[in-house]
């Protein structure tokens, strides 16, 4: 072994001053010199630790196979950067960032060690270290420092706490702050986030900033349970204001939460489950956590797949969309008298996909008013086939979105549609959600009075499961109530759906209103439908939803 003295002054006053710690050690490997720094971060005294081995600082927190990687980086590339967690001499636990390169002293190869408390950036002093490891505005540890103290936590499960939960904290509709206020006010109120978020964490937890209004941490509990009360106190801590330049602010976040190792024992599938938790938690309705559950991300993963195909579709492969027809009967003779077309996707990738599944996300990406006039044509196209005789006085019912209603072209686009069905005779009718009419108002009344003074009938789809007011009923011209399914599906002679299927039917009696039932399954239901007084209905017990063809016009035989 070297001698363990090391006499050259002008060598150790460099080494003492620098501001990082060091540690010199010979490649059995043994201590040679501290300089000040490592006192002041271990609190070990040089005479404590020279001539020991390094692992006198182990935590424990490593694995063997952590330290023979270290040793092969050290052999092929000549240093090895990264986080480890070392123990103080007083035993608590606390990461570093060390970097270690080897160099030849007295013609023997020796390693150089070097390394900061990422923990206390308030015993830092040099600058150009904060800058890469740190967060300049919120002095948060940043991306780069926060996914080395995840994937040191993840990396070496068999010694490591065995229990902690990822947070990804996001701010709810920050950007308005920046817009009204100005970027100098949004950094300030960034700043006391952080703050707020810190004094909640406890010692031991890790906060940083990923970037922008995100923030992530590492919080230690061991269930779900804690999460969710950590999650709790998080939130309760964001519903007092917070006051920049005298003026305060009330800011909400939304907060994913994963738990290590139930949900991932890796490093970047845990950040990116709690993302993806976080995300959900947005779309419920914000301010309000979201645990990760694996269900709900493969709903998540499915629809950001279906708006991706949906896009490129509507955008290049008009082909996939078709239009299927299911006529609407009187429900005592059993003669045809309408039909509802109904859009269909079939994606070469996802087959054919539920009209319930895209037509939202069509709506939510704002490609409703282009998938409506894709349908549009195709109809257009099925209506001018001569293959199949029409018989007079059909109607045509399309459904329609409130959020293209309120488009400019609109009026002008039905307009257009109803000269294609006056040619056949037939009556156009347009249906309308009740759901939807959360966005009525007095535009909205007016283009549907104009279409109607041209002719087209206006219907309200699936009636009873929105608002059932009477109040939008005199107010919207409005020509047909269709009872929803779920009513109808519960019919019987004893049931309460019968009394309310009853008082429907009346008040549209009452306001001269036709009246529709979907979704008629049974003969049973077809027989209560006539004694209401319900004289149109539709469903799979007269036809399914088909392509357009000779078929759709014939009338049944009720009596048989």
């Amino acid at each position: 072994m070297m001698d363990m003295a090391i006499s050259d002054k002008d060598f150790k006053a460099l080494v003492d001053c620098h501001p990082r710690a060091m540690m010199l050690a010979t490649q059995e490997p043994r201590i040679l010199y501290v300089n000040r720094a490592f006192q002041a971060v271990t609190g070990y005294e040089a005479s404590a630790v020279v001539g020991e081995k390094p692992s006198v600082l182990s935590s424990g927190y490593h694995g063997r196979d952590f330290y023979k990687g270290m040793w092969k980086r050290l052999s092929s590339e000549n240093r090895w950067e990264g986080l480890v967690w070392n123990q103080r001499s007083n035993g608590e636990i606390y990461p570093q960032w060390l970097t270690i390169y080897g160099v030849e002293v007295r013609q023997a190869q020796c390693y150089v060690g070097t390394f900061m408390d990422v923990g206390d950036l308030a015993a830092m002093d040099e600058q150009l270290a904060s800058l890469a490891y740190y967060d300049v505005l919120t002095r948060l540890p940043n991306r780069h420092l926060f996914q080395a103290f995840l994937e040191s936590r993840t990396g070496h499960q068999d010694h490591s706490p065995a229990h902690f939960s990822v947070l990804y904290l996001d701010l709810d509709f920050f950007k308005e702050v920046n817009d009204l206020h100005g970027h100098a006010q949004g950094d300030e109120l960034l700043v006391r986030v952080a703050q707020r978020l810190q004094s909640v964490l406890r010692k031991g937890d890790v906060l940083a900033r990923l970037s922008g209004d995100e923030f992530a941490a590492i919080i230690e509990v061991d269930s779900v349970a804690g999460t969710e009360a950590f999650c709790d106190r998080i939130l309760n801590a964001f519903k007092e204001s917070f006051v920049v330049n005298d003026q305060p602010h009330y800011v909400s976040l939304s907060i994913g939460a994963s738990l290590f190792p139930f949900h991932a024992d890796e490093d970047r599938s845990l950040l990116e489950k709690a993302d993806q938790a976080m995300y959900s938690a947005k779309r419920s309705g914000r301010f309000r956590y979201q645990i990760f559950d694996p269900e709900i991300n493969r709903k998540l993963l499915y629809q950001e797949s279906i708006g991706q195909y949906l896009s490129q579709s509507i955008i290049e492969s008009h082909d996939e969309f078709s239009v299927v027809y299911q006529p609407h009967y009187m429900l005592d003779s059993g003669e045809v008298t309408g039909l509802e077309a109904l859009v269909r996707w079939h994606h070469p990738l996802l087959g054919l996909v539920p009209p319930s599944d895209f037509i939202p996300i069509a709506e939510k990406r704002g490609w409703i008013t282009v998938l409506t006039t894709i349908i549009l044509k195709v109809i257009q196209n099925d209506l001018a086939k001569n293959t199949v005789k029409l018989p007079m006085g059909i109607r045509l019912a399309i459904n329609v979105s409130a959020r293209h209603m309120l488009d400019d072209d609109f009026v002008s686009q039905m307009t257009r549609m109803r000269r294609h069905t006056d040619q056949l005779n037939w009556e156009l009718e347009l249906e309308v959600t009740e759901t939807s009419l959360v966005h009525f108002n007095d535009q909205l009344s007016s283009k549907l009075t104009v279409l109607q003074e041209q002719g087209i009938r206006i219907a309200i789809d699936d009636f009873g499961t929105g608002y059932s007011s009477l109040a939008y009923l005199q107010s919207l011209p409005v020509n047909v109530l269709k009872i929803d399914r779920s009513f109808v599906a519960r019919l019987n002679e004893q049931s309460a759906d019968s009394t309310l299927i009853r008082a429907i039917i009346a008040m549209a009696h009452a306001l001269s209103l036709e009246v529709v039932a979907e979704g008629v399954e049974s003969e049973a239901q077809r027989l209560i439908l006539c004694q209401l007084a319900c004289k149109h209905g539709q469903g799979f017990l007269f036809a399914k939803p088909q392509r357009w063809s000779a078929q759709l016009f014939r009338s049944l035989d009720m009596d048989q």
